[in-house]
């Protein structure tokens, strides 16, 4: 398919230096060090109450198992582009066996996921249903790995070093970062030359004295220094403190809505949420790490590397779930026009928004078409559409998918402009272009609740109707407006 271009002129271009230090993630070299864990979501719908026991049944329809903690922000790293070693620890059961295959499915990534017989590997499981979480279910054990085991990984994580640019320690307070191996890794970076980056747990931030950056949440601060952080002067006051204390290049504090604030030799620099709308905080310190230390490793400033890690937690928190970010969506995210652009998505990117609504419990909408010269009917369909569902997607033709249709001289306008004419509209909220001459694909993977097309068919000619009401959706027809047709435009222009 052709990629629609976040922005078709120069006025749509992201900020220049900031867009070239996204380009620069991709092809940067990174090591992960920290807790691994197996994030399992099960989805299920609930109707009806046990007879054993006052509680609801839920009826499992699907399960989706993603790596977690120090996993993730592995994850983040590899959408970005980069190269991954990763090393962590993980017990001798299957959940360690299902995130070893995880991992290692990953493009780019050299996994040391070293196994600690009796241990067992972090599982947490949630339940979810109509778009909210019932309850989480976690299995772990936070005891220090064995100190042999530690004395392993830490010769491979000087070897890993030599070839990656940057190292990222992730600690979820899960024992592989226990004792004195943070203390140890810094000392290893420093004697290599390789910035170090620090995503703590817990009050004891001794432990990572003398990283280059560390990156604690609001709460993290709070209390590694026993000093107020309720507001912007307290933060600003309680991050020098512990900049100085422990002798960190740089803080960077997390501060979830509020942003981040950065404090380093150049003074303290506060960067405001870029969130456009929040959904899931699931995952959000994990991509901003990921991206600060994607961002240092290609040759970014501290100051540029916060800015697009900010950027990156701002668009985490609008997507489903553990979700990651990639170059695409930091580029949008930089334009001047980005809320019409953000409109015009790919195959997998409607995926995840459409994901995201329904476990909101929105109702999904979809229609399809050429949208060539749009008209008042092609409007009044789409509001038609719009006003019997919460979210519409609209599916449009490629130019080839038109051309074969309906001959050589069409479209009159190409794919990028009707997919930013219909994404202008208050009426749209996604347009994703497929290649095939119908829809039935793109219908079968966002499984709509709504399919609507204009009366002119039948519900029998509809392409999609019968997947659509297989799963219980509704198809609806929009009654037409007399005399307006592209092609009868067409006709008119040419007479």
């Amino acid at each position: 398919m052709n990629q629609i271009a976040p922005g078709s002129s120069d006025a749509d271009q992201p900020a220049p230096d900031l867009a070239a230090a996204v380009r620069r993630l991709a092809n940067t070299s990174v090591l992960v060090i920290g807790d691994v864990m197996l994030d399992r979501y099960i989805y299920g719908e609930m109707t009806r109450i046990s007879p054993e026991a006052p509680v609801p049944i839920l009826s499992v329809t699907r399960e989706i198992g993603l790596p977690g903690g120090a996993g993730n922000v592995v994850r983040n790293l590899t959408a970005l582009g980069a190269a991954v070693a990763f090393i962590s620890v993980l017990g001798d059961d299957q959940t360690g066996s299902d995130l070893t295959a995880l991992v290692g499915g990953q493009p780019d990534v050299e996994p040391w996921l070293l196994v600690q017989g009796g241990r067992t590997t972090t599982l947490k499981t949630r339940y979810l249903a109509a778009g909210q979480q019932l309850f989480r279910a976690d299995r772990e054990v936070t005891a220090a790995i064995h100190p042999k085991l530690a004395e392993r990984m830490l010769r491979i994580a000087s070897d890993a070093m030599a070839a990656t640019s940057v190292t990222v320690l992730s600690d979820y307070g899960k024992g592989v970062l226990a004792r004195d191996v943070p203390g140890k890794l810094v000392e290893m970076a420093r004697a290599a030359g390789r910035r170090l980056i620090v995503d703590p747990r817990g009050p004891d931030h001794a432990r990572y004295a003398g990283a280059d950056i560390i990156m604690p949440n609001r709460i993290d601060l709070a209390e590694a220094t026993g000093m107020p952080v309720d507001t912007e002067p307290a933060i600003n006051a309680a991050a020098a403190a512990l900049r100085t204390q422990h002798s960190f290049g740089a803080v960077v504090v997390t501060r979830g809505n509020d942003g981040m604030t950065l404090v380093d030799d150049a003074g303290v620099r506060h960067f405001p949420a870029e969130a456009a709308e929040v959904y899931d905080l699931s995952g959000a310190g994990d991509t901003a790490v990921a991206t600060l230390a994607a961002a240092i490793a290609g040759g970014s400033d501290v100051e540029t590397a916060v800015r697009l890690a900010n950027l990156a937690a701002g668009v985490v928190v609008g997507k489903a779930g553990t979700a990651v970010v990639r170059e695409a969506d930091l580029m949008f995210a930089l334009s001047p026009q980005r809320s019409a652009l953000r409109k015009i998505v790919t195959r997998d990117e409607a995926a995840e928004h459409v994901e995201r609504w329904r476990r909101r419990g929105w109702r999904i909408g979809f229609t399809n078409g050429c949208f060539d010269l749009l008209h008042p009917g092609h409007v009044h369909l789409l509001e038609e559409a719009r006003a019997k569902c919460d979210r519409l997607v609209v599916g449009l033709n490629s130019d080839a998918s038109v051309r074969r249709l309906k001959g050589p001289k069409r479209p009159v306008q190409p794919e990028a402009a009707r997919a930013a004419v219909l994404a202008s509209l208050a009426s749209v909220d996604l347009v994703c272009v497929f290649e095939e001459d119908t829809p039935e694909a793109l219908i079968s993977e966002l499984r709509p609740d709504l399919l609507m097309k204009g009366a002119d068919y039948r519900v029998e000619e509809v392409v999609g109707a019968d997947l659509v009401r297989g799963w219980g959706g509704k198809v609806a027809l929009a009654q037409l407006l007399p005399g307006h047709s592209t092609t009868a435009t067409l006709a008119r222009i040419r007479a």
